[in-house]
């Protein structure tokens, strides 16, 4: 045994992992044990746990070995430096993401993943906010960083420095060493593909799934999988004509509707009524409203003037959204683009220009077009996207600063609702007779929850709370239409009051469904006032929802329903992207798609409440076709319109 002291840095890299990885798995299952222990055999995330984490750190002790085996002993200083760098660089991202692990499981129900990525492109925004809200964590996270560091330097040779060994023995130990290596990475040698996260799933409750991996492996699988953004067929593969053809079975244009064979779903929407000057357009973006805040949805009494306001026009209860971040909803609203696996087009690279919005479309019968944001518009990429599609202004945190004017309060992520609608207002009043469609999106219902003191009574006791910035940004949305009510451009507008996403995205099920629950009313001329659509619909079917309020007929390739004109035989059907997990949902039937695992398929008993049953395998299809579809849309560069003549 003595012989083999030289393999000693990858005993001790592999044993140290492991300690770090176990016992934040052991803390993250205490924290979160109320939950995990309703689920049969949720012990399964230890022995899983212990398999992921094997491989993840046989994976990063090859090199090591490569390194100690065929690197001459002249070489031992140069090696010896290497490894203390390498291992100790490692276990400090291990237990880094291990640390950061309880707070991001907390908000998003997951371990961390591509939002963890996302948000480091943003270190003042979200140093800001984790300041704020997160800062005992902070501290902690930064003491325990400091005492390994300490011990790095303690502990650096004794636990990582190679010893001096004959080389023909270091090359006889190779061969065993390798396999053994290979044999852990690959934890298998019958299956013909490597272990991946799906085989950490043998639970519909995807926190408990996400406990039997470990964080390292989530965020660089997540940095991995950004070179496959437009990759859809992880659910499986379907010939284009067949996903189009299914897709199409699910619109309201009949096959004499479409009009270019090359962009399969554009045709012509008519109006509810043509209008000789056509009506204005204004959608107010809620950041992180769902349902379960909105009184009149049956949630918490948060919001009266959201309340009030939605019984003078058109009240959505049955609405869902198709994500869980605002780049989705931003993606559903403004451009009725399919959810997918892929980052939102958004923040795509082939999307950013010449891809359909509503803008786009407006914008070609004479529309003034405008995103409007207390925040820096260059956050998740939206300026570069907008920019290039349709929108001609950009209002934004710079503008707030540089007009001159007064304003309640600026946050962490920018000024608050207050001071955008009463900015919003002052530009829609600057437009005249110019018919214009505006973007509102507001900030307030965002950690850490800051909004101007002395306009709410609040419903915590503790000021910066989620409840609390609920109904500020509710106050918010009272504000802006008692002063467009009193301004000419008010009566030839439809307005839209819709939220992004919820808070939190989180439950038992594989897919939370009662979490992307969302609230949205439309107002104005010839919007029924005192209506309620309460079939299930999709936030994609918003955008042509709207635009046959506006007057004027639209050719577009957007897929979703014009709820206005939708048959009441017609099932409702709805769309959700929950991380890597797509559910397609028709009325009580909802079919669940997860990377490389067959569909699995359940009837909502209530939005909570899952009951497995059998697998429709049309049903299946029609699911794997929307997704498909998504993919093949964005990649052929077939989501747009035509080119002006």
């Amino acid at each position: 045994m003595k012989n083999l002291r030289f393999l000693k840095p990858i005993f001790s890299f592999i044993l140290i992992g492991l300690l770090i990885t176990t016992l934040s798995r052991i803390f993250l299952f205490f924290l979160f044990k109320e939950r995990v222990v309703q689920t049969p055999d949720f012990w399964y995330i230890f022995p899983i746990g212990l398999r992921m984490d094997l491989i993840l750190l046989c994976y990063l002790s090859f090199l090591p070995a490569v390194l100690i085996t065929f690197l001459p002993s002249k070489w031992i200083k140069f090696t010896n430096k290497f490894l203390v760098i390498y291992s100790f660089l490692f276990l400090f991202l291990i237990l880094f993401v291990e640390l950061a692990s309880p707070d991001f499981v907390k908000q998003y129900d997951t371990r961390p993943n591509k939002i963890f990525l996302d948000y480091l492109i943003y270190p003042k925004e979200v140093v800001g906010m984790l300041l704020k809200s997160y800062l005992t964590s902070i501290i902690v996270t930064f003491l325990i960083l400091g005492v390994v560091i300490y011990f790095a330097f303690k502990k650096g040779k004794q636990l990582f420095y190679t010893t001096s060994t004959e080389y023909k023995f270091k090359l006889m130990v190779f061969p065993l060493v390798a396999f053994l290596l290979f044999f852990g990475a690959r934890s298998s040698l019958t299956s013909k593909r490597p272990i991946n996260a799906s085989n950490a799933v043998f639970s519909t409750d995807q926190l408990t799934n996400t406990l039997g991996l470990n964080s390292f492996y989530t965020v660089a699988f997540a940095a991995y999988s950004i070179k496959n953004e437009g990759n859809t067929k992880m659910y499986g593969k379907m010939d284009e004509a067949e996903a189009i053809a299914r897709v199409k079975k699910y619109m309201i244009a009949g096959p004499s509707d479409f009009t270019d064979k090359d962009i399969p779903f554009l045709h012509v929407q008519q109006p509810d009524s043509v209008m000789k000057k056509p009506y204005n357009l204004v959608i107010f973006l809620q950041e992180s409203l769902g349902a379960e805040y909105v009184g009149i949805l049956g949630g918490k009494p948060l919001t009266p003037e959201f309340d009030k306001l939605s019984k003078g026009g058109l009240l959505f209860t049955n609405l869902y959204c198709t994500g869980t971040r605002s780049v989705r909803g931003i993606e559903a609203v403004v451009t009725g683009f399919l959810p997918s696996p892929s980052e939102s087009v958004v923040k795509l690279g082939n999307s950013q220009q010449g891809f359909f919005t509503l803008a786009d479309a407006l914008k070609q019968k004479g529309y003034d077009t405008s995103f409007i944001y207390g925040g820096m518009a260059n956050f998740d990429n939206m300026a570069s996207f907008f920019n290039g599609n349709g929108f001609t202004d950009i209002v934004d945190q710079s503008d707030f600063e540089s007009d001159g004017n007064k304003y309640a309060f600026k946050g962490t992520w920018g000024y608050s609702d207050e001071d955008l609608v009463t900015k919003a207002n002052q530009y829609f009043k600057s437009k005249g007779d110019k018919p214009f469609f505006s973007l509102m999106f507001s900030t307030s219902n965002h950690e850490p929850f800051e909004y101007p003191a002395g306009r709410i009574k609040p419903y915590d006791k503790k000021p910066n709370t989620v409840n609390n910035a609920m109904k500020y940004a509710d106050f918010s949305i009272g504000k802006f239409f008692e002063m467009a009510k009193k301004e000419p451009y008010f009566k030839n507008t439809i307005f839209i009051v819709i939220a992004d996403h919820n808070t939190r995205t989180y439950g038992k099920n594989l897919v939370p469904i009662n979490k992307f629950h969302i609230p949205a009313f439309i107002m104005g001329p010839g919007v029924p006032k005192g209506a309620v659509y309460d079939r299930l619909a999709s936030q994609i079917d918003i955008p042509p929802t709207l635009l046959s309020y506006l007057g004027i007929p639209f050719e577009t390739p957007m897929v979703g329903r014009n709820l206005s004109k939708l048959d009441t035989k017609v099932q409702g059907r709805s769309i959700m992207q929950f991380n890597d997990i797509n559910a397609f949902r028709v009325e009580n039937q909802v079919v669940i798609m997860q990377p490389n695992l067959k569909p699995l398929q359940f009837e909502i008993k209530n939005d909570t409440t899952l009951v497995p049953v059998k697998l429709n395998e049309d049903l299946a299809k029609d699911a794997l076709a929307h997704v498909i579809t998504a993919g093949n849309l964005y990649k052929e560069n077939k989501y747009k319109l035509r080119p002006k003549k």
